[in-house]
């Protein structure tokens, strides 16, 4: 924060949690606190005090009575100058040091008037008019000596004065300068954390989201079979109709739940509860529920081999089997949608320490096959779990017109 910004400083800065912008062009003076009307009134009391005594050595070393009096109004004057003191430190410190001169009794309110510019105003400003009021202390001691105490003693104890008066309201500066600073930098921090936590969730939801569109794609497509033979065989024996009726029913069911958990993704939890769906308790498929995807796929009609070549399944990290089937999961469903009646061939390869090999792949579809639109949206999030889990994934046309997804996991010893 720059200078500008710590002119209006009071002392309940640090104690107030939210002081509220700072004064500036266009803004008012902030308003004071019970705190800072204990402040001002303890130093006009003090530039009382010290004036009180500087009017009774002036009295008490001969001088005439107007002089006196001149220097009492003086003093009083200055005292009740203290009171704009925040308002204008410059003007009322480089009047105060210039009165003082010829009324030692203001010396008091000088010294205060000095400490407030320093709490509000930067280090060049200080400094000169620091000068200026060692040179005024200096001027005083010719014009106005007090014969009890030697000149040197006097010069000794200005320069001293005002260094103090000048340290102590650095002091108090950077120490206000400094609880503001920590204040703004918690609130910076916390709304960073919060902003943190937001996005944490966001990707969370999305990462949901992700693995919804792979389920919810292979739970349609099994419909869509299914309700496709129904249709193109009507003559078929009721015991296969009943089956169909069956898996659809089922596949139906159970789309319908993955919806459910997509719309609780999608909705706006509070704050750090969390992402408001059911699907943390459901089961999680891992590699053990391959077979199960792929026994499913059969009684869809398709035709899919299985290359199982990992020893003890249990074995494998579940993460990495999750991310495995959902990899061929989504590689069944792009080959039933493009390229429905190929034989698809998934194969699974590994060792610990060498990582894990999946890959699906289908040949070119027999007959013409109408095009079906697709996003591309299934293969990209497959990319990105796949790089998320530290391994790759390719995918792409084969020699042979077919089409082949593979990726590598790592697999630690």
């Amino acid at each position: 924060m720059t200078d500008q910004e710590y002119r209006w400083l009071q002392p309940s800065a640090m104690a107030d949690p939210d002081p509220g912008p700072p004064a500036g062009r266009g803004r008012g003076r902030p308003r004071r606190t019970p705190r800072d009307w204990f402040a001002d009134i303890v130093m006009f009391l003090f530039a009382a005090l010290v004036g009180l005594g500087a009017a009774d050595v002036a009295d008490s070393v001969g001088n005439p009575q107007f002089v006196v009096v001149l220097d009492q109004l003086a003093g009083a004057a200055a005292c009740c100058a203290l009171w704009l003191r925040r308002r204008w430190p410059v003007g009322l410190a480089v009047t105060l040091v210039v009165v003082s001169v010829i009324a030692p009794v203001a010396s008091g309110a000088t010294l205060v008037a000095l400490f407030t510019l320093t709490v509000h105003r930067p280090f060049k400003t200080v400094a000169a008019v620091g000068s200026a009021a060692i040179a005024a202390g200096l001027v005083q001691a010719v014009l106005r000596p007090d014969p009890s105490v030697p000149f040197r003693a006097t010069v000794v104890a200005t320069v001293v004065i005002v260094l103090l008066i000048v340290g102590w309201g650095m002091f108090v500066r950077s120490r206000r300068q400094l609880v503001v600073s920590l204040r703004d930098r918690a609130r910076r921090a916390e709304a960073e954390a919060a902003l943190r936590a937001e996005q944490a969730q966001r990707l969370a939801r999305e990462a949901i989201a992700r693995e919804m569109h792979d389920v919810l794609a292979h739970r349609l497509t099994l419909l869509s079979v299914h309700a496709g033979a129904l249709e193109f065989r009507p003559d078929a024996p009721p015991a296969e109709v009943a089956r169909a009726a069956g898996v659809i029913r089922d596949s139906a069911h159970e789309a319908l739940n993955d919806l459910r958990d997509v719309i609780g993704v999608l909705r706006s939890p509070a704050a750090g509860d969390g992402p408001a769906t059911g699907d943390e308790h459901r089961p999680q498929p891992t590699l053990d529920t391959l077979d199960a995807l792929v026994a499913e796929s059969r009684e869809a009609g398709m035709k899919v081999a299985l290359d199982h070549r990992i020893a003890r399944p249990r074995d494998v990290p579940a993460a990495i089997g999750r991310t495995v089937y959902r990899i061929a999961q989504e590689g069944l469903t792009n080959a039933r949608k493009h390229a429905p009646g190929a034989e698809v061939t998934v194969t699974l390869t590994g060792a610990p320490g060498d990582g894990l090999t999946v890959e699906v792949h289908n040949p070119a579809p027999e007959g013409d096959t109408p095009p079906v639109p697709g996003s591309g949206q299934g293969l990209i999030g497959l990319t990105e779990r796949a790089t998320l889990a530290g391994g790759r994934l390719d995918h792409g046309p084969t020699p042979d017109g077919g089409f082949r997804v593979g990726a590598w996991l790592p697999w630690a010893a």
